[in-house]
């Protein structure tokens, strides 16, 4: 009888961040379940990227949003493919530049459920049962806004800074448990299509690359930001890290620029 592998989930599994450490886990041995809002052919595209390198991968749609939706996720997940070891919370909750009184209430608010509740579900739905296994790790994909909040970014910042602090408090709760909870915030811009280059549109994008990545590594690779996230779920428990920031050699700081 085959020995399963162990599960990671990753949830926000663009072509950018979630889809390489996607990939990255499954090269190291894991099924790696995909799930993303939309886009079911790039999804197919990243699924069979990873079959085809000899990986085993499973992609679902998911609304992140929507009420039970990350709930029912990973109880499917648990019961049809296998126990989540690793669980990769990558959900943007990029709503613009928009000025105080350009942010309805009902924007502000999709912000924080992205960012904050969004990962307050996945914890509620798959932490307990991490504790009752007495292992597992929660890797959670942040931004500059949870440290430092800038004009425009009201919505942003708030719900960054949120997320952040949740993680603190999982941490503090589940880290006893035998559960690794890790805030990861990416300070500065990564070479991600479905993410900077929807952002910026085909042309601002190529030109980003050509100016500040092939070979110039001025950009955020997203395939050697997943050896990080590798590196973390694997860590000896005696030398956790809960947070780290990462960000290119040459990049400045926006309160610089």
């Amino acid at each position: 009888m085959t020995k399963r592998k162990p599960v990671m989930l990753v949830l926000g599994a663009g072509a950018g961040i979630g889809g390489h450490v996607a990939q990255r886990f499954a090269a190291g041995g894991y099924h790696a379940v995909l799930c993303r809002r939309s886009d079911e052919e790039g999804l197919a595209r990243l699924v069979a990227g990873i079959r085809d390198s000899g990986g085993e991968a499973t992609g679902m749609l998911l609304n992140a949003v929507e009420e039970g939706a990350i709930e029912d996720l990973v109880f499917r997940v648990e019961r049809d493919i296998g126990p989540v070891e690793v669980a990769l919370f990558n959900l943007g909750a990029q709503i613009g530049n928009r000025a105080l009184g350009d942010t309805p209430l009902k924007t502000f608010e999709l912000g924080w459920r992205m960012a904050t509740f969004g990962l307050f579900r996945l914890a509620q739905a798959l932490l307990p049962q991490m504790g009752r296994r007495g292992s597992g790790t929660l890797l959670v994909t942040s931004a500059t806004a949870a440290v430092r909040g800038n004009s425009g970014q009201h919505s942003h910042a708030a719900a960054m800074g949120g997320r952040r602090m949740l993680c603190q408090t999982l941490n503090a709760e589940f880290a006893p448990k035998g559960i690794h909870v890790a805030h990861i915030l990416i300070d500065g811009p990564v070479e991600a299509p479905d993410t900077l280059g929807k952002l910026l549109g085909p042309e601002r994008f190529a030109a980003l690359k050509a100016a500040k990545s092939e070979g110039k590594d001025e950009l955020i690779l997203p395939g050697e930001l997943a050896e990080t996230y590798w590196h973390i779920a694997h860590q000896h428990r005696s030398a956790w890290s809960h947070e780290v920031d990462i960000r290119p050699f040459k990049d400045k700081p926006w309160w610089n620029s």
